[in-house]
């Protein structure tokens, strides 16, 4: 068992024996299944607590915190202080009816939260029983032996006990903005956080290189867990929408405040009362405000989310979603997202000669198309020996089932190795590992040094251009010839020949040395190039026509060859100028260098290729400047800085490192390009919905405004009461508007042009749209009163009863008008063929017809409806208002 440990155990300065004593664990098989299930249970998750969700008794609380709640309180009381028994239970009802939908609703939106949570969950990688194992972070424990490689997130604190050329970004923690050498000797018990260089922080990144690490602190008992406890309060920042949202509240208040003064000033002059039209003034206020608006935009969001996350895109934050509904530029890389990440070796070159190959796993043999005397080469040899040892990854096959991790391009190798008479094992086993120079994008290589028999063997691959500058001697007809600048070329003219017909081309070196030497890249000997194939994915062809319709360039941003990239780009669409260039990191120059003329250029050039991190943020700055949206698309560490940068940044789920994740808005589960295009055209979709519940709830509640405040300046012989105006409130608003926030997206919603960054949820046209309802719906409303006055005979409440049922099924049946395409008809509409806007409206009629049929509820409402003609006028001028917006907007005077 774990013995009980306090915080300042000074781990940096125990030895690495020392340090598996205390935290009683081998290092070399790592902790059972049992004990590391003891100590979970017993120390509890390894995760970061500054928030938990709101108690359901705070979530209740919250939903009478409104002021106009407490107006619709206060209006109560004084009706029990006046003896208005009925409209005092009655209000209190439409409260607590209220309250219990924003309290559901609210609810309902933490449970979607907590189920996006789960999804976004980072993976580790441990050692349990002596087998690597894949957990989520939250399952680690003290004790635990970590693997931690560049581009991972630190999922807990660790002491290092192994390390090749680890570097961390510590800049969470220190403020420090330089990353941190890391090794794992021993450190003096008094050198501070910031110096203990064997230590890894939790939070914090590996930049490069690779190590083992032993698990000391998890949780809040980590470093990151200490400072996230001093926080006592996290304040919510308030998202765009959200802002959005508020100002229009605003305008909206400021608006009815007027319009309420001036039904109570006038209720007064005609002395109805003061009671009487206190209570309508405050109905009225909450008739007009939407009060429930941002609830429903939380769930419109959430639900929108949970859609993207079922088919494998993770939207981390709610405001991204609306960003994505604008997004008009996309740079992409290639590899994976763009292609199959079915990387095969197809081709090589060495020795003077060249073929085609391809890879037979079953048979464990290479089928060579042209050249079959190239597997006796020496050549062919040494760069079957560099790809088995200058590799991060693993292939194994086991009675006919394949076992593979890694990078897809070093996979690929170990399988052509594996096809060969010595296996990859075999040269692992021959020529044991010393240290290693990771791959960075600064000098796109790898290299591996091993002994062997008293001798030094350096392994390099990396891209062709690169690897040659390394190397003095070529390996050629069997002997070491020494290379020249000449022979550099032809090989390079080699490779380029590949590169233009698709394949991704990497050179391999070697150097064979009698003592380990400090500078170790130079005097290479080039042994030749192998291509590999990685196809274009079939969607992704349409995906981008889908994008070029939507008014999205798509960008290829991407490591390989010039001509490669260019000759993918041809094959999907993303240029069709088959003469233009692909521009190369070389040509571009610092971002404060640039002209206009060439900021220009980059702006008409769709194919980036061999570019560095910083030229990726450059090009971001580029776009971003012309006041576009940009989304950048990436699953490296040096792919990060431009993630982060972006409006809307996307990493990989399954081959994306952990920091690329991290600063990421969205993950993609399924590396598809045509998955982004699906979670754009879901952003433009909930963007869309709200747009269109936003100007039902305004038109509808506009027009019992408009009828309201007429009756009372006209000094008009009937009136809606304040409690049919709640009711009215009730039925309406909620259901229809939640039905219009998971409307499925019109058939033209990838043919729009994209939203601007500063696009208000209602413009101008809207502005007219919703005046122009309103106005449609109280004229059509009073017109049915009007005909039941002159052709019914005089009952009692019957005006009443036709203005109060007529604005309802009018505001029921006005759902239908809420798609903004005027070139399709009604019942082909997205809103229309939406069932849940069905379930709604019937759900509406239903409660209608009950408020009717129950007595107490007849009563309180004041509802005596006397026979058929009643209904037949009800119904015609609640259709009739249907049909006049219907003709509006096909004779385009509204949207």
């Amino acid at each position: 068992m774990l013995p009980t440990m306090d915080k300042p155990k000074m781990y940096w300065a125990q030895n690495d024996k020392l340090l598996a004593e205390i935290l009683n664990v081998d290092p070399a098989l790592g902790l059972t299944l049992n004990e590391a299930a003891a100590r979970l249970d017993k120390e509890g998750p390894n995760s970061i607590m500054l928030q938990k969700d709101k108690p359901v008794w705070l979530v209740l609380i919250s939903q009478f915190a409104s002021p106009l709640i407490w107006l619709l309180l206060f209006s109560t009381v004084l009706s029990f202080f006046f003896g208005e028994y009925l409209d005092g239970i009655a209000i209190g009802i439409v409260i607590i009816i209220n309250a219990s939908i924003g309290f559901a609703m609210e609810m309902q939106a933490q449970h979607s939260m907590r189920a996006l949570m789960k999804m976004t969950t980072i993976t580790s990688k441990v050692l349990r029983e002596g087998q690597i194992t894949e957990i989520a972070s939250e399952e680690i424990v003290r004790g635990d032996v970590l693997f931690v490689e560049g581009g991972d997130m630190v999922t807990a604190d660790a002491r290092l006990i192994k390390a090749a050329q680890v570097q961390a970004d510590e800049s969470v923690l220190t403020g420090e903005s330089l990353p941190v050498e890391k090794e794992p000797r021993i450190l003096s018990a008094d050198t501070q956080m910031a110096d203990r260089t064997n230590m890894l922080y939790k939070g914090t990144f590996i930049t490069r290189g690779n190590g083992i690490a032993l698990v000391v602190n998890t949780g809040m008992s980590s470093e990151l867990g200490t400072v996230a406890g001093m926080v006592k309060v996290a304040q919510h920042a308030a998202t765009p929408l959200e802002k959005k949202i508020s100002d229009l509240s605003k305008k909206l208040i400021r608006g009815t405040l007027v319009l309420v003064v001036m039904v109570f000033i006038a209720g007064i002059l005609y002395n109805r009362g003061i009671i009487l039209m206190l209570k309508t003034a405050i109905a009225l206020a909450v008739a007009a405000i939407p009060e429930g608006l941002p609830v429903v935009c939380t769930l419109a969001l959430a639900y929108g989310m949970l859609l993207m996350a079922r088919k494998g895109v993770i939207v981390k934050k709610m405001s991204s979603v609306e960003t994505l509904g604008g997004v008009n530029v996309i740079c992409t890389d290639k590899t994976g997202t763009l292609t199959q990440n079915r990387i095969e070796v197809s081709h090589i070159q060495v020795n003077g000669k060249r073929s085609d190959i391809t890879v037979n796993i079953p048979a464990a043999s290479l089928l060579w198309q042209q050249d079959d005397s190239i597997a006796g080469t020496i050549a062919f040899q040494q760069v079957c020996r560099i790809a088995a040892l200058c590799n991060t990854a693993s292939f194994r096959l086991d009675n006919e089932i394949q076992t593979e991790s890694g990078d897809p391009l070093e996979t690929a190798l170990l399988k052509m190795v594996h096809c060969t008479s010595l296996k990859p094992a075999d040269y692992q086993r021959m020529f044991p590992l010393v240290t290693t120079i990771p791959f960075s994008s600064d000098t796109r290589i790898m290299a591996t040094l091993h002994s062997n028999n008293n001798r030094y063997y350096l392994a390099v691959k990396g891209s062709i251009e690169d690897v040659l500058n390394y190397c003095t001697a070529e390996c050629k007809d069997n002997n070491i010839n020494p290379l020249t600048d000449k022979q550099k070329e032809h090989w390079l003219s080699l490779a380029e020949k590949q590169a233009t017909s698709g394949l991704r081309v990497l050179g391999f070196a070697f150097r064979s040395m009698s003592d380990r030497q400090t500078e170790l890249l130079n005097d290479l000997t080039f042994a030749g190039y192998i291509g590999f194939m990685d196809p274009p994915r079939q969607e992704v062809s349409q995906s981008i026509r889908l994008c070029r319709e939507a008014g999205i360039r798509v960008i290829m941003i991407t490591g390989d060859h010039p001509a490669t990239a260019k000759n993918i780009a041809l094959q999907l669409g993303i240029t069709t100028t088959p003469g233009a260039a692909a521009m190369t990191g070389k040509q571009m120059r610092p971002y404060q260098q640039l002209t206009s003329a060439e900021k220009k250029k980059w702006l008409n050039t769709s194919v980036f290729a061999r570019v560095t991190p910083e030229q990726k943020l450059d090009l971001i700055k580029v776009y971003q400047e012309q006041k576009m949206i940009v989304g950048m698309v990436g699953d490296g560490v040096n792919d990060a800085p431009a993630i982060k940068k972006a409006d809307i940044g996307i990493a990989m789920g399954q081959r994306g490192t952990q920091v690329a994740q991290e600063v990421a808005d969205m993950v993609l589960k399924n590396e598809s390009f045509s998955f982004i295009v699906l979670a754009i055209r879901q952003g433009r979709i909930i963007f869309d919905n709200i747009r269109k519940f936003v100007v039902y709830l305004l038109s509808s509640n506009l027009s019992e405004l408009l009828v309201i405040a007429t009756i009372a300046i006209l000094n008009l012989p009937f009136q809606l009461l304040p409690l049919q105006i709640l009711f009215i409130n009730l039925v309406t608003d909620l259901l229809p508007a939640l039905a219009l926030g998971i409307t499925p997206g019109a058939p033209d919603i990838m043919q729009r042009k994209p939203y601007l960054k500063a696009t208000d949820i209602i413009d101008r046209k809207r502005w007219i749209a919703i005046i122009t309802y309103a106005f449609i719906i109280a004229v059509n409303a009073v017109i049915a009163v009007a005909v039941g006055h002159r052709f019914l005979p005089p009952e009692k409440n019957r005006d009443n009863n036709i203005l109060f049922y007529t604005l309802i099924l009018a505001q029921v049946l006005h759902v239908f008008n809420m798609s903004f395409n005027r070139n399709i008809p009604l019942y082909k509409t997205e809103v229309f063929r939406n069932r849940y806007v069905w379930y709604a409206v019937i759900s509406c009629v239903v409660i209608v017809w009950l408020s009717w049929w129950i007595k107490p509820v007849r009563m309180a409402l004041g509802v005596v409806i006397h026979d058929w003609q009643d209904w037949f006028i009800i119904l015609s001028c609640s259709l009739l208002s249907l049909i006049f917006i219907r003709l509006c907007k096909k004779l385009k005077w509204v949207i």
